[in-house]
């Protein structure tokens, strides 16, 4: 069941709509004006990484000098180079 968000070109307010199946009808109109001129706007992502119970959960900072001064690298957990 994805769900989709939209910005109403009217009154710039953003909403989601939930499409259940392909067969059901669903009214498409801004929820806070009622207009049905609006776009679709690409969604937020959010996600979890899992840990085998070896593993550090904290993030690790190595820093080196470089031509700017100290420049860093962060190693998340979780993350593989290969």
């Amino acid at each position: 069941m994805p769900i989709y968000e939209f910005r109403c070109l009217k009154c710039n307010e953003v909403f989601e709509i939930l499409m259940v199946t392909g067969g059901d009808k669903v009214e498409m109109k801004c929820p806070h004006c009622k207009s049905e001129d609006f776009e679709r706007v690409l969604s937020t992502a959010s996600y979890a990484v899992g840990f085998s119970g070896s593993e550090s959960r904290t993030p690790k900072v190595q820093s080196r000098e470089c031509a700017s001064g100290t420049c860093s690298t962060i190693d998340l957990p979780g993350y593989s180079k290969s």
